[in-house]
């Protein structure tokens, strides 16, 4: 039975014992509310102080009962009190342990810092594809909210070297820091840069000048969602269907087009193969949008004859289901 729900009824039979015993006394003996109450406590409470008056027969049978009665509520009542703080600590304990469990289990994750406006919509994004991620937070209202979702997070200050220790930075793949202060941002991202050198780390930043100190500090990508903000609400007005293209084909929510990356295993099929021969476009229906070269290099529009490496980045557009067959392809072995 659930230990809050038998607190609940222990402090109601408490209460109501209280009221029987008053009743029982001043109808019986005669008594005034005040020697009532008092004698109906120190009888349940078994603490054997002397009757406030002398007991009629009646009223003897009377308290018997009441002893009886009361020493059973009070047993239950004490019971449930020790089972309610025990449990709760339990499964507070116990809920922490499986939940760092699971983040130890982590590989090729991302860790979010914040868990904000900007934060919470990355998380949904994440879920969506999904791509495991570990949440970093330290308010307390928002980490219930973590705990309520089911999302595996960590609760503490992403600027502390522990805390991301704790969120598995040095089996992660990368890190978004979405604070709202660039202060914390750029600690956050010094703190993260020296326990994972590889690790690919994208910042907020809110104000312009703070860019440059986050790229500094080691992220390897620095976006401020103001200015994109405006950038995109300025796009909407002066090249609304470019804009309504891009929404379409960036959604990732089964619409008829998607705009998606696949990048090529060592062992893949697609290795050594230009684009024409691979039959994305003939076979799958796809459009090669670009292609980014392991060594960085972007290839927009790319010719047929372009020779596919492994580690290329395929950026593609196409139907989901397609997109799907591509990223099979890209994966597979030879």
């Amino acid at each position: 039975m659930n230990p809050t729900r038998n607190l609940r009824i222990s402090l109601f039979f408490l209460v109501a014992l209280l009221i029987i015993g008053c009743g029982g006394y001043m109808s019986i003996e005669g008594w005034t509310l005040i020697d009532s109450l008092y004698m109906t406590v120190i009888t349940v409470s078994t603490v054997g102080f002397k009757e406030v008056f002398a007991l009629s027969p009646a009223g003897r049978l009377f308290t018997i009962c009441l002893i009886i009665f009361g020493v059973s509520f009070i047993a239950y009542g004490a019971g449930s009190i020790v089972q309610f703080m025990v449990e709760g600590q339990l499964r507070s304990i116990l809920g922490r342990r499986k939940l760092e469990k699971q983040i130890s289990k982590l590989r090729n994750h991302y860790i979010i810092c914040g868990y904000g406006r900007i934060g919470t919509h990355i998380c949904h994004e994440l879920e969506s594809k999904p791509v495991p991620f570990v949440v970093v937070e330290k308010e307390p209202a928002k980490v219930q909210r973590l705990s309520e979702e089911g999302t595996l997070f960590v609760n503490g200050d992403a600027t502390l070297d522990d805390t991301l220790i704790a969120a598995g930075i040095r089996n992660a793949k990368g890190l978004v820091t979405a604070v709202t202060s660039d202060t914390e941002n750029v600690y956050i991202t010094l703190t993260a840069r020296g326990l994972n050198p590889d690790l690919f780390i994208l910042a907020r930043a809110s104000e312009e000048a703070s860019e440059t100190k986050l790229k500094r500090a080691g992220a390897n990508k620095v976006i401020s969602p103001y200015v994109m903000g405006a950038a995109r609400m300025a796009q909407a007005i002066l090249r609304p269907s470019v804009v309504d293209f891009i929404e379409i084909a960036t959604a990732g929510k089964n619409y008829e087009l998607q705009l998606e990356e696949s990048r090529i295993a060592a062992d893949s099929a697609l290795v050594g193969k230009d684009l024409i021969a691979s039959g994305i476009r003939k076979d799958l229906g796809i459009i090669v949008v670009g292609v980014k070269k392991d060594d960085g290099q972007m290839l927009f529009n790319p010719s047929p004859a372009t020779i596919i490496d492994a580690g290329d980045v395929l950026i593609t557009l196409g139907e989901p289901a397609a997109i799907e067959n591509l990223e099979r392809i890209a994966t597979s072995k030879a």
